[in-house]
């Protein structure tokens, strides 16, 4: 249902015919280990094969994340608690996991606190995520057991966001996305991008957000962002911020922090990093041993038609 839902948006986009779409669907995942999706969302109808070959589908992807990262290594990333667990020199906030603390943890972790996060510890995509106001709940062992029974193990306190990041859109934590490669001892980033909510307490691509490249030379965004509805966003809809010309805030500081914990577990070398910027710097907000692909080369970010796949040859050397 998928491929003919895909094949038929492509026919009303294109006029091609329904049957040669079909038959080109199916040689991109062939030729190219492309997923009906990626043909639809990098628009692969619009590609001639020099193009395509250099599109970073789901299979090259995959086939990079399965050379580069150690999969025994991989619940350092999956579970939040174990993740913050190891990185907590750059999560740079408080914390705590329900199913180690005590009610008197709890409650020490709620004092002085209007507004925290709870999570589902193996969450994807922002998905499950709850915004709690501490004064909406009289009794702090109803929320303790009502936390628990939802299965929203890992508390953080609220990231007080940067004021230029508030002006994007202050109900979401915008986070930069950055892609990192460690190759011996060299950390590489190939690729940046910003994360943008869109009145929602999550800013991901695939929960409603929208998503635009970062110059990964001084921060600087050039284009417009993109949702995954396929809608073109120059000013925010919300704050009508502009995000063409948009500074990221505190930059050689996001990328020195990356980069240093790029090196903490190195036998996971291709990591995709969620910086969120607060009042104090940028801090790690969680980061992903299966970087998603699908923010890669967007059409409205690629005016040039070339995906990414030839930058990450460039880092690891592969023809």
């Amino acid at each position: 249902k998928g491929v003919f839902d895909v094949a038929n948006k492509a026919h009303q986009k294109t006029g091609k015919s329904k049957t040669l779409i079909l038959f080109d669907i199916v040689w991109c995942g062939l030729r190219h280990m492309a997923g009906y999706v990626d043909y639809l969302i990098f628009e692969m109808h619009d590609l001639n094969e020099e193009q395509r070959k250099t599109v970073m589908t789901r299979g090259r992807n995959n086939a990079y994340v399965r050379a580069l990262n150690d999969a025994s290594y991989y619940y350092l990333f999956d579970s939040k608690k174990d993740f913050n667990q190891t990185f907590n020199k750059y999560v740079k906030r408080d914390w705590i996991t329900l199913t180690e603390a005590t009610y008197k943890e709890f409650e020490a972790f709620l004092n002085n606190k209007d507004i925290f996060f709870a999570k589902p510890n193996n969450g994807i995509c922002g998905r499950g995520i709850e915004k709690i106001k501490v004064k909406d709940h009289d009794d702090p062992r109803a929320l303790w057991y009502s936390l628990q029974d939802k299965n929203l193990t890992l508390l953080e306190e609220a990231i007080p966001q940067h004021p230029q990041m508030n002006a994007l859109h202050p109900t979401s934590i915008n986070t930069v996305r950055l892609v990192t490669i460690l190759i011996g001892d060299k950390v590489h980033i190939p690729a940046s991008y910003l994360r943008i909510g869109n009145n929602r307490i999550v800013d991901n691509f695939n929960s409603g957000g929208m998503v635009v490249p970062i110059d990964v030379k001084n921060g600087m965004i050039h284009h417009k962002a993109i949702d995954k509805a396929g809608n073109h966003y120059e000013f925010h809809p919300s704050t009508n911020t502009s995000i063409p010309g948009f500074q990221v805030p505190h930059w050689d500081e996001c990328l020195n922090l990356v980069k240093e914990a790029a090196k903490v577990v190195p036998q996971v070398r291709l990591i995709g990093w969620d910086v969120g910027i607060s009042t104090r710097g940028p801090l790690l907000v969680e980061a992903n041993q299966y970087p998603g692909h699908d923010i890669y080369q967007l059409p409205v970010h690629t005016p040039d038609k070339i995906g990414m796949l030839p930058t990450f040859q460039a880092i690891i050397k592969v023809k």
